[in-house]
């Protein structure tokens, strides 16, 4: 479980950095200044920062608290496919 959420993790990370290059690339003619391109481009690049920075801390704690976690999963995991028989 834990190794599918870090791919899940880093699969988001990927798709917002190619998002937000599409976007990017795609505005780029709309922006009616360089001076416009350049506060767009660095809120932006905030933003990638930001998030990537947030999903490489959660999955630190993931890492640090995966036996707790995931035991709780697997073990209400096990109950439930113990009740159904």
């Amino acid at each position: 479980m834990h190794r599918r959420d870090v791919t899940v993790a880093w699969a988001f990370v990927l798709g917002l950095w190619l998002a937000m290059g599409f976007v990017a690339l795609a505005t780029w003619s709309l922006a009616p200044t360089a001076a416009a391109r350049t506060v767009l481009l660095i809120g932006g690049a905030t933003v990638l920062v930001f998030n990537t920075a947030a999903i490489m801390a959660m999955l630190k704690h993931y890492r640090e608290d995966r036996d707790f976690m995931y035991g709780l999963d697997i073990k209400f995991l096990d109950a439930a496919r113990a009740a159904r028989g």
